[in-house]
């Protein structure tokens, strides 16, 4: 019986020194945890985190450990140069990645969605997961534990460089610059955490030695920068979703990936088109409110009268949702005071200031899962508004009575209200459409030039320079990507009828490669210009601008201000032809073509009509003429050299006279602009291929040949303008040369080059060419310039010509 007693006795010291240890370790992580995190200021919300004021640490509690979330880095406070290209509010990487421990850390992971299987057969899905690579991007040390939260010590994840500033300085020639850890910290303010998403700011600093000008130009200290950094973590969207198919005619951006599940007699590549969650409240109805609006905020530091222009235009939307069915189903607001421009939760219009003109933007963050849009972002750039403004005030010559004339703001604003509607047209989802300018400025989405007209009395009129409302595109594709079916109707073949109805109304969409390159070959496809014929239009502009340059004088400044200014409003008009140039040059070699898709009612392709090829070659040598490059004598006596605080800078001409301003310079680079335009490799190849398949189609030779006779046996000018005449066929001479040394040409564009330089070789030599004074220096120098090159063609160094002032834009996956 004893020895019964004292084995009880025994069983009972052992479970209660079990209990009381089984107590002790689930008390140690819990005073660990609330140890760790003592005397720190706690931030609630989607991802609890805490800061230590005192050692400058960001603790991070993780709670939903294999959870995908999205994860996504902005530039919440920017560098202020656009040739950089880091401004504020600048969107960096989005992704979606789960943290996984794995031993005592914590990894953040980001799996690959590019490679999917959309199967029910996990295996299969699984042969998929494991066939591709996936990343870590950081790893944590665990420092508490509790339940099944972990507390890691996340503040070298957030203090970093995580949006690539050097790598973006380094690239641009800026310097070599490396992170300052010493000289970075939280930004409290910046920051915030919601049930949805958790928001970091943090202030990020560089050091380096300058090299590039842009940098000098736009920090106090080069040698240290500092800029701030943004991190959100976001829960991401249910399953309620449906993604919509990417169609090539439908004008949208879209996700894409390869989906390893599908049967063999589908394509391996699948699209979405991005788009936001819009649902209406009543489905049955053919208009309904929407269950949640599209609502974008206005940033509060934008002024007027901008802010009462950008709401304006970006309001122009809701009339395209009404067209799919939505009642106020897009709203513009401003943003609310305290709310930060970044907060996931907000689409938001921001006013960018730079310390250049430059490119507007419209971004997104979208889910890679499915196309859908999370959050519009829009910046736009504040100085295109005073270039809008310059160029008014050249063509009305303002200031004849000393006071600012309307019109200018008037013109400034209605560029604006454009903007505002073309860039959240990116962020709703809509591609670039630069087709629509010559159907009644069919889309918002195209870039618009400014519309100059001349009224009744012959006087420059500007009061329709730009449209105002949405276009008949922007609807069709706002039905297209956001209209809502009843349940009976066939999705597929209702979205194939929206097209239809497209192309029924003779409504087409083409975007950016087809429209910006150089060596571009759709004739109606073009970045800032108007009409349907661009050869009738750049002749309209040639004319225009002569009509500005007869009133130019010293109205076009204000009183008080230096005469030198005078060159400033000058350059623009000087070059208002400059995107009509490019629009008519596309004519040549050119080809007319549509996204077709098999089986729909789009044009087949054809060739531009050899006419009317001919007609834009005639018209890009009416734009290097010397009536149409010489200016008046009692302008170019008004522009006076810069005086100090007023020296050159990059939207002046660069030119060989010095201090004074370089008239036959700006028609050197004039022509060199055309000539190097007409002479794109590609263009030339499309004329060998065209002629060879008809013959009816010009040819190299016969372009060539057209140029020859028009530059060389016009009518020789004296004086200003046949210094204009000599320089213009210098130009096209060393605009030949460089095309010969241009590996990409082809033999057969080769050797018509080569017959052009001999034929202008002879006829320099002749004796009529070098007549009048002058003429025959310059006879003789064109025959010796292209004997060098014929003697050591690869050797001939062409002097590069002097940079035109920035164009692109004259405004504003980007403007």
């Amino acid at each position: 019986m004893k020895m019964r007693i004292y084995l009880l006795f025994i069983v009972f010291v052992v479970l209660s020194a079990c209990k009381t240890n089984q107590s002790a370790n689930n008390a140690t992580p819990q005073s660990e945890w609330q140890k760790t995190i003592a005397e720190k200021e706690k931030f609630a919300g989607y991802f609890n985190y805490y800061w230590d004021e005192k050692s400058g640490k960001i603790l991070l509690e993780i709670d939903k450990l294999n959870t995908e979330f999205l994860y996504v880095n902005y530039l919440s406070a920017g560098i202020g140069s656009n040739d950089i290209g880091l401004d504020r509010g600048q969107i960096g990487n989005s992704r979606i990645v789960t943290f996984k421990k794995i031993g005592n850390k914590i990894f953040l992971f980001q799996p690959n969605y590019d490679y999917r299987a959309s199967t029910e057969n996990e295996a299969e899905r699984k042969s998929i997961t494991d066939a591709f690579s996936h990343s870590i991007l950081f790893s944590f040390d665990i420092v508490a534990q509790q339940d099944w939260s972990v507390l890691v010590d996340a503040t070298d994840f957030f203090l970093r460089d995580a949006h690539r500033v050097s790598n973006r300085l380094k690239s641009q020639k800026e310097g070599s610059y490396q992170f300052n850890k010493a000289n970075s910290a939280f930004h409290l303010e910046g920051s915030g955490n919601f049930q949805q998403n958790t928001e970091l700011d943090f202030w990020i600093s560089f050091a380096g030695e300058p090299i590039g000008r842009e940098i000098r130009s736009v920090t106090p200290d080069p040698q240290n920068i500092t800029v701030r950094q943004h991190h959100s973590f976001v829960e991401l969207p249910d399953d309620d979703f449906e993604p919509r198919e990417f169609d090539v005619r439908a004008g949208y951006f879209g996700t894409g990936f390869k989906d390893y599940s599908v049967p063999i007699t589908e394509d391996i590549n699948q699209r979405y088109i991005n788009r936001h969650r819009l649902q209406k409240a009543n489905p049955g109805k053919e208009k309904s409110k929407a269950v949640e609006p599209i609502i974008y905020y206005l940033d509060p530091g934008t002024p007027e009268p901008v802010r009462s222009a950008l709401l304006d235009g970006a309001r122009w939307w809701n009339e395209a949702f009404e067209a799919a069915g939505f009642i106020d189903g897009f709203q513009v607001e401003m943003l609310p005071e305290g709310a930060d421009p970044l907060d996931i939760r907000y689409n938001v219009i921001q006013w960018v200031h730079r310390s250049t003109r430059g490119w507007s933007y419209g971004a997104s963050v979208v889910d890679p899962r499915t196309g859908e849009i999370i959050k519009g972002h829009v910046s736009l750039g504040s100085l295109r508004v005073r270039q809008d403004y310059l160029i008014a005030t050249g063509l009305l010559a303002a200031f004849k009575e000393n006071d600012s004339d309307p019109r200018m703001e008037e013109m400034a604003l209605a560029r604006l209200r454009q903007l505002s509607a073309h860039e959240i047209g990116h962020t709703i989802g809509l591609a670039h459409n630069y087709i629509a300018s010559t159907n009644e400025d069919a889309s918002v989405m195209d870039y618009p030039h400014p519309k100059i007209a001349i009224d009744d009395k012959g006087n420059i009129d500007l009061s329709n320079a730009y449209t105002s409302g949405i276009g008949s595109w922007d609807k069709i594709a706002i039905r297209y990507g956001y209209e809502q079916f009843p349940e009976e109707v066939n999705e597929d073949k209702a979205l194939e009828k929206i097209l239809e109805e497209a192309t029924e109304a003779g409504l087409r969409f083409i975007s950016d490669r087809d429209a910006r390159t150089t060596g571009g070959a759709h004739p109606y496809a073009h970045l800032w210009d108007n009409g349907k014929d661009a050869v009738v239009e750049l002749n309209r502009l040639i004319d225009i601008r002569s009509k500005a340059f007869e009133k130019m004088d010293a109205s076009v400044i204000r009183k008080g201000e230096p005469m030198a200014k005078i060159q400033d409003v000058l350059i623009p008009v000087y070059f208002l032809h400059r995107y009509q140039v490019e629009a008519a040059v596309k004519l040549i070699g050119g080809i007319d073509y549509s996204y077709k898709v098999k089986g729909d009612a789009q044009k087949e392709m054809q060739i531009v009509a050899p006419q009317w090829q001919m007609e834009a070659v005639n018209s890009l040598l009416n734009a290097v003429s010397p009536e149409t490059l010489a200016l008046p004598e009692k302008l170019l006596k008004e522009i006076h050299p810069r005086p100090l605080s007023y020296y050159d800078n990059r939207e002046l001409l660069k030119g060989r006279t010095g201090v004074t301003f370089d008239a036959i310079g700006a028609s050197e680079q004039a022509a060199t602009m055309v000539f190097e335009l007409l002479l794109h490799p590609e263009r030339m190849a499309r004329l060998i291929e065209f002629n060879s398949r008809d013959s009816k189609n010009p040819g190299v030779k016969e372009v060539l040949n057209t140029v020859f006779d028009a530059l060389f046996k016009s009518r020789q000018q004296s004086g200003y303008q046949g210094a204009i005449q000599m320089t213009v066929q210098h130009a096209y001479v060393m605009q030949l040369i460089k095309s010969m040394q241009n590996a990409n040409n082809s033999p057969l564009v080769q050797a018509e080059l080569m017959a052009q330089l001999k034929n202008i070789q002879s006829f320099a030599g002749q004796r009529g060419f070098g007549s009048l004074a002058g003429r025959q220096v310059h006879a003789d120098y064109l025959q010796s310039q292209i004997n060098l090159f014929l003697e050591q063609p690869m050797d001939y160094k062409v002097k590069e010509s002097r940079d035109l002032p920035p164009g692109s834009p004259i405004g504003s996956f980007c403007d």
